[in-house]
C-alpha cells in the first residue's frame, strides 16, 4: 500500500479513532470512580500460561504476552485489591475483521468476589460508556439496533446449545466439536437485540477458572456478546496452585500433539498463586468494543496503523 492510501485510509477512519481517545479516557473515570489502580505490567514474558487455542510471539527468548493475566495476579497476590490495565497483547496467526496479532485489552481484577460480580460490573462499564458518547440506552452497529438497558440477558451455555446448536452440549464435548458449534452456530445469534452473558462454560473449557462448588462439571466462567461479537472472557479466579499447575500440564500436552511451540513452566506465577486471595478478573477486547460503539464494519477502522502498512 502506497503512502497517498495509507493516508486516506487513516484520515477516513479519524471519526473511529477520535472515539477510541474518548472512550479510553471515560474507561479510566469509571475504574477511578471505583478506586481501581491503574498498573502497567511486562509486555514480555519468560513464560505464558499453555493455552491450547492460544499462540504467544517468540521474543528474544521469552514471548510477548497474550494478556497480562499472569503478571496481573502476581500483583493481587502481592497484597492489590482493585487494578486494571489497558494493555498491548499479542497473539500469533490471528488476523482477521474481528483479529489482530497485536491487541488492546482491557483487563481488570477484583479481590474477594466472583463471576456474577464481575457480570454485574461490566455490565455498569458498558452502560457508562455509552452514557459518557450519548447514546442512551441502544447501540447501532451495522443496521443492528442492541437495548443496552440493565440488566442483561444471561444465558447458560447448556441453554444456548440447545437453544442454538444442532447438538445438546454433552454431545459436542463427546464428538470434540464444541468450538467448532460453538463459534459456527452459537456465537452468531447471541446478542442480537440485548447483550448476552453466556455463563457456566464445562470445566474442559475453563483452564483458569475455578470450579463450581455445587455442580463440578461447569466452571464459573462467562463471556459478554454483543451482535454476534465476542468481547470478553471473565471467570472466579483458580487459586489453587496445584491444580492449576496439573491444568497448565493438560494443556501443554494437548499443544504438543497439536505440534505447537512448548512454553518454559510459569514456576513464578504457579508460587505466587499460592498467595492469591479469591479474586475474579475480566478481560475485554478493546478493539472490539470501539467497533461496535462507533458502528465500524470491522477492526480495521478502529485501528491508526494496520500491520500490513509496516
Amino acid at each position: 500500500m502506497g503512502m497517498e492510501a495509507k493516508a486516506f485510509r487513516r484520515m477516513r477512519i479519524r471519526p473511529h479513532l477520535e472515539m477510541r481517545m474518548r472512550m479510553a479516557a471515560a474507561v479510566r473515570r469509571f475504574f477511578a470512580e471505583r478506586d481501581f489502580l491503574e498498573v502497567e505490567t511486562p509486555v514480555r514474558i519468560p513464560a505464558p500460561a499453555p493455552e491450547v487455542h492460544i499462540d504467544c510471539v517468540p521474543a528474544s527468548g521469552a514471548f510477548l504476552q497474550a494478556s497480562p493475566e499472569l503478571a496481573m495476579k502476581e500483583l493481587l497476590a502481592s497484597g492489590f485489591e482493585r487494578i486494571f490495565q489497558l494493555a498491548r497483547c499479542f497473539r500469533g496467526g490471528e488476523r482477521g475483521a474481528r483479529h489482530l496479532p497485536e491487541m488492546a485489552l482491557l483487563e481488570w481484577y477484583v479481590k474477594d468476589e466472583d463471576y456474577r460480580y464481575m457480570m454485574a460490573e461490566t455490565e455498569g462499564l458498558i452502560c457508562h460508556l455509552a452514557e459518557y458518547e450519548g447514546m442512551g440506552n441502544s447501540l447501532l452497529w451495522q443496521g443492528k439496533k442492541i437495548d443496552l438497558t440493565p440488566p442483561f440477558e444471561r444465558l447458560s451455555v447448556k441453554e444456548a446449545f440447545l437453544r442454538h446448536g444442532s447438538l445438546s452440549m454433552e454431545e459436542a464435548l463427546e464428538k470434540g466439536c464444541f468450538n467448532e458449534i460453538m463459534g459456527l452456530e452459537i456465537e452468531p445469534c447471541l446478542g442480537l437485540e440485548k447483550p448476552v452473558f453466556l455463563y457456566d462454560y464445562p470445566v474442559s473449557e475453563a483452564s483458569l477458572a475455578r470450579i463450581k462448588p455445587e455442580n463440578p462439571a461447569f466452571a464459573e466462567r462467562f463471556e459478554l456478546y454483543i451482535c454476534g461479537v465476542e468481547l470478553c472472557n471473565a471467570y472466579t479466579e483458580l487459586v489453587d496452585a496445584k491444580e492449576q499447575a496439573a491444568r497448565f500440564r493438560e494443556a501443554a500436552a494437548e499443544r504438543a500433539k497439536l505440534g505447537k511451540t512448548a512454553y518454559p513452566e510459569a514456576s513464578v506465577f504457579l508460587e505466587a498463586l499460592g498467595h492469591m486471595p479469591p479474586a475474579t478478573g475480566n478481560a475485554l477486547g478493546f478493539d472490539r468494543l470501539v467497533m461496535l460503539f462507533s458502528g465500524a464494519p470491522d477492526i480495521d477502522h478502529v485501528t491508526a496503523i494496520l500491520p500490513e502498512e509496516m
